[in-house]
């Protein structure tokens, strides 16, 4: 298993080709993501975020948690991604440029999105500080299975919920005759 490469011992070069490509996956992310969000076109968008949150499914490979990363590819990628081009599709949408957003507009979300980076990077650092992530051995997959359907089931209903009423809001927009 990877995650039993990830607890074993590495050699200083080993640890360089591994930390290496971390980097790697995370600038393909973070170009991926700008993408996401400064593509025209709604699809191309959606197929942007496909490479962001096979990223993080390999970001999890890498901390050898397995499972999650197999959770991340079936339900991100494989549904939400899914329902994203759904809706898309079925509803009647420019897949252009909109010209009724103005720079203005565009100007202010920028600004929006860079306050909000800075706040999340002041809250991480403020939280972690030079704290570091020590994984002595993987993590067991009845441990992640039991937090995540114990203590938020009731938000992961309610994301499925909420992703359910955009579908059906979708198709009835779309099916407006």
């Amino acid at each position: 298993m990877i995650g039993s490469i990830l607890a074993a011992e590495f050699t200083d070069t080993e640890k360089w080709v591994v930390n290496s490509f971390w980097g790697v996956i995370a600038a393909v992310m973070i170009v991926a993501a700008l993408r996401v969000v400064t593509t025209k076109n709604v699809v191309h968008a959606a197929l942007w975020l496909v490479v962001v949150l096979a990223g993080v499914a390999i970001q999890f490979i890498f901390l050898g948690s397995e499972f999650v990363a197999v959770t991340q590819i079936l339900v991100y990628i494989g549904a939400v991604v899914v329902l994203f081009l759904f809706g898309v599709m079925l509803t009647r949408a420019s897949m252009g440029d909109d010209e009724s957003v103005g720079e203005e507009k565009r100007t202010m979300a920028a600004l929006v999105g860079v306050m909000l980076a800075v706040v999340m990077a002041v809250a991480l650092v403020d939280t972690y500080g030079d704290d570091q992530l020590i994984i002595d051995e993987p993590q067991r997959v009845d441990e992640v299975s039991d937090a995540i359907f114990s203590q938020y089931i009731v938000p992961f209903e309610a994301v499925s919920v909420l992703l359910l009423a955009a579908l059906i809001g979708a198709i009835v927009v779309a099916r407006k005759d």
